[in-house]
């Protein structure tokens, strides 16, 4: 072997395996979007859930109340601010069906410079379509933090928000479930099956 470690690829080859259909084999969707967010490689899985064809921009498969979080993370992504993405989201199936998601994504260098971004999609529970009407997209994101135990700080760094919009959109979370704290906002979420 050489004296530096292998890539992982390199290292495929040297053992003989082929790294494209072990991508493809794996049971979490997978996928490869370029610099504008338009999908150039997806593994079956990803398309079984999905549909993402080639070319078809990555955002499509994104539920409206995660649409500005997603954006927010994969350009970070894209421009190098954010070279690994985590977050949390809600997915369309190719039915339109949302489901409960974590993403976790890697920027893609090449000549130094990002060239895209490499994810994984590990898929939780379906989501109840009837029981979002009430909340905006941005409130559905301040209550997924909620849930997760972020204060207003983090929820407004997290978002990139003032800390009094973000209190204006717990109020509005607070009004839309009927709940007077945080905390009964969290438990009624989780009855109405919106959060996990």
């Amino acid at each position: 072997m050489a004296d530096r470690a292998l890539t992982a690829t390199e290292l495929a080859e040297w053992l003989g395996g082929d790294l494209d259909n072990a991508l493809d084999a794996v049971e979490v969707p997978a996928w490869l979007v370029d610099s504008r967010g338009a999908i150039r490689w997806a593994n079956r899985k990803a398309i079984d859930i999905f549909g993402l064809p080639e070319g078809r921009q990555i955002m499509d498969a994104v539920g409206g109340e995660s649409r500005g979080r997603a954006g927010a993370e994969l350009t970070g992504a894209v421009l190098g601010t954010k070279p690994v993405i985590n977050f949390t989201a809600t997915v369309l199936d190719k039915q339109g069906n949302r489901i409960a998601a974590e993403v976790h994504a890697a920027a893609l260098k090449g000549g130094g410079r990002v060239v895209g971004v490499f994810g994984l999609t590990n898929l939780g529970d379906p989501l109840p379509e009837t029981q979002l009407s009430d909340l905006t997209p941005r409130q559905f994101e301040v209550l997924q933090l909620l849930a997760r135990g972020h204060s207003t700080d983090q929820i407004a760094g997290e978002l990139h928000l003032s800390k009094k919009t973000v209190r204006n959109h717990v109020r509005g979370v607070l009004r839309a479930l009927g709940v007077h704290s945080r905390l009964e906002a969290i438990v009624e979420a989780r009855r109405q099956g919106l959060i996990e």
